[in-house]
């Protein structure tokens, strides 16, 4: 095979593979829908934030919720052992409303991340059977939990999860921070996913649950993924093991986090949750070739005929063509993803880059976890399952 039949077969593979996500994308975005605006049943709902040195953002937090419109709620917020004011903040704001309760979380048992051990903490402490599990770094809109709920009814799932808006701050953030969506929308059918129980089809965000107390002690509630470090894949995946539904929805119009504020944090913590997500033997070649191939390969290809000109004669006019459609799919993709979820467009144009960062912290998780190393999180060291 020539030079030139090599790069005409290459380039229709790209585009064969960049077209892939670009078409879930598309339809997905029709079934991605927002949380409703109608009326709720009046349920009223516990608001559990666990909280581990997070004076920067609780107050802002709590504030935003202590503001919501038409719900009943109460906020227990639970102190994961914080070396920060944390605590201090909680405790004045439970002194101007009722409505907030601080508890201290106990030791750290063996076998147990911290996040899932605070919150089966405070899923024992609520006093309503609505339980919504909350980030502390998501700020809500006044109408936010009435229409989370007003989801959970109208769906009738027994666990419901919110993808809010993602703040950027630095490059690395800007760059990584879109590919939530993009990995979510390109790769997981979810008109499959919403009539199936398979835990493969499950997905979720941590930074925001609604359930309800039976659907949670019938699913295992957190102590079902005591060692887990990613209970946004694993906590939808318990319950559909246990027989209960799952559904996802586009919360960018009524909540809002910055997850992390240095380019570091964004690495220590993507790769924490590889280790869970794709960062698999089973997952990580696969997703690799997904991406690689429909992704950078193509963007590769385009700055080769660039820089030695399209006339030389490896490039065909079938590969010129295919390779233009391959970017153009990937580029758009994300374009239309920064308009709906209100992220920068600019960033749309440095896919390829973020793609190849990403599958790069894919492929450490799966290393690190190999030579049986450690990750870290806020002090502590955690082992994944």
């Amino acid at each position: 095979m020539g030079v030139g039949s090599l790069i005409e077969v290459t380039a229709m593979v790209g585009l064969g593979l960049s077209a892939i996500p670009a078409a879930l994308t598309a339809v997905n975005l029709t079934r991605f829908r927002r949380a409703p605006r109608g009326p709720t049943t009046g349920e009223p709902v516990s608001i559990l934030i666990p909280a581990r040195d997070e004076a920067g953002s609780i107050e802002q937090t709590c504030r935003a919720i202590m503001a919501s419109d038409e719900v009943r709620l109460e906020l227990v917020i639970l102190d994961d052992d914080s070396q920060d004011d944390t605590a201090g903040i909680v405790s004045r704001l439970a002194e101007e409303d009722p409505r907030v309760r601080l508890i201290r979380g106990r030791p750290l048992p063996a076998g147990w991340c911290g996040k899932q051990h605070a919150c089966s903490q405070l899923a024992e402490a609520a006093r309503y059977d609505l339980l919504l599990f909350l980030d502390a770094d998501v700020s809500l809109k006044p109408d936010a939990i009435r229409r989370t709920i007003a989801f959970l009814e109208e769906s009738g799932v027994a666990l419901a999860s919110g993808f809010p808006r993602q703040l950027t701050g630095t490059p690395v953030e800007w760059l990584l921070l879109p590919l939530i969506q993009y990995v979510l929308l390109g790769f997981l059918p979810l008109a499959m996913s919403r009539q199936s129980l398979s835990p493969g089809l499950a997905a979720g965000c941590g930074q925001l649950f609604l359930t309800r107390r039976c659907h949670y002690e019938a699913a295992g509630g957190h102590a079902a993924i005591r060692e887990s470090l990613h209970d946004g894949i694993k906590l939808p995946r318990a319950y559909r093991r246990a027989g209960l539904t799952t559904d996802l929805f586009d919360a960018s119009d009524l909540a809002e986090c910055r997850m992390y504020t240095r380019g570091v944090d964004v690495l220590q913590g993507l790769s924490k949750n590889a280790t869970e997500g794709m960062a698999t033997p089973q997952a990580v070649v696969p997703a690799t070739v997904l991406l690689f191939g429909g992704q950078v390969l193509p963007a590769l290809l385009l700055a080769t005929g660039i820089a030695v000109g399209w006339s030389w004669q490896g490039f065909s006019p079938l590969a010129c063509g295919a390779i233009v459609a391959a970017v153009l799919f990937s580029v758009s993709t994300r374009v239309v993803e920064a308009v709906r979820f209100r992220s920068s467009v600019l960033s749309s144009f440095a896919h390829p880059l973020a793609i190849l960062m990403f599958l790069g912290i894919q492929w450490f998780g799966l290393i690190r976890r190999a030579a049986g190393l450690k990750a870290t999180w806020k002090g502590r060291s955690l082992s994944p399952q």
